[in-house]
């Protein structure tokens, strides 16, 4: 995806990369495809917030994407590359042979016009489905399931890819887009290539205001709060925060305590873990 740059005509364009849309088709969403969703800002069914830099933003549609692939040997003609508000990446609309239309998750270098399948005997090129049994070593997937027929929850992301990289009874063995390598049922869907939009990461939003759009809101540091308002707080002027480690404002250690839950039941799946972890 081309990354297109502004002149600074105000301080907010000044050095800001934002991502082309040569590829993107200017079309409104599916009305079948689509539904309204209600923002909660962040807070639960008190009005008590409980996740907080939540609010604001413009309002989005959301598009029902098929991540579980279930258009068994019916294949579908890519029509249009639409922006999605609701992830990183962009979508495809598919218009399937039996008539029905869906949306899917676009792999980097689809076309419209390409063709796409989901079947046991679909060809090895960028978009088809199939499971991991019928896929050669050092494939690139994305969209992996985890537990067959329950749909894409792996490598979703834009530009991520996940590798085949062994195969051994049942279980075939992923390196994932964070570096963790783990054993997946073959038994699991998959789709071939790359998610698209791989400049994503490249992208500077250049204004506080970029932010607000997206429904972020501000962030303070503790250091700056009160001593009431967050463990850090406190003290005259720039002071450090006073502690052995960081902790949460709720008093728990934070910045490289580990979250994971001791005894999952994937452990056992899990070859390498991922290196921040």
């Amino acid at each position: 995806m081309v990354i297109r740059s502004y002149r600074a005509y105000t301080p907010g364009t000044r050095k800001q990369p934002v991502l082309g849309f040569d590829k993107i088709v200017q079309s409104n969403p599916q009305k079948n495809l689509t539904f309204g969703q209600h923002s909660n800002k962040g807070r639960n069914s008190k009005g008590i917030i409980t996740s907080r830099h939540r609010g604001g933003g413009h309002k989005r549609l959301y598009r029902k994407i098929d991540f579980l692939r279930d258009k068994k040997e019916i294949s579908g003609k890519v029509v249009t590359i639409e922006y999605d508000p609701n992830r990183n990446t962009y979508i495809c609309l598919t218009y399937y042979e039996d008539g029905e239309k869906k949306y899917i998750p676009y792999p980097q270098g689809m076309k419209i016009g390409d063709t796409v399948i989901s079947s046991t005997e679909a060809p090895i090129s960028v978009g088809n489905a199939l499971p991991l049994t019928n896929m050669p070593l050092g494939t690139a997937i994305h969209n992996v399931e985890i537990t067959p027929g329950k749909g894409g929850q792996l490598a979703r992301a834009a530009g991520a890819v996940a590798k085949i990289i062994a195969k051994e009874g049942r279980l075939a063995t992923l390196r994932l887009p964070s570096g963790e390598v783990r054993l997946i049922s073959q038994k699991c869907l998959a789709t071939i290539g790359q998610v698209g939009n791989s400049d994503f990461n490249n992208r500077i939003l250049g204004k506080a205001g970029s932010k607000r759009w997206l429904g972020k809101r501000p962030r303070v540091r503790g250091v700056v709060m009160n001593p009431i308002d967050h463990p850090h707080g406190g003290g005259e002027g720039r002071t450090p925060i006073g502690r052995e480690k960081p902790l949460t404002p709720w008093g728990r250690p934070a910045l490289g305590r580990k979250s994971r839950k001791n005894h999952k039941y994937s452990d056992i799946l899990i070859v390498r873990r991922r290196k921040n972890n």
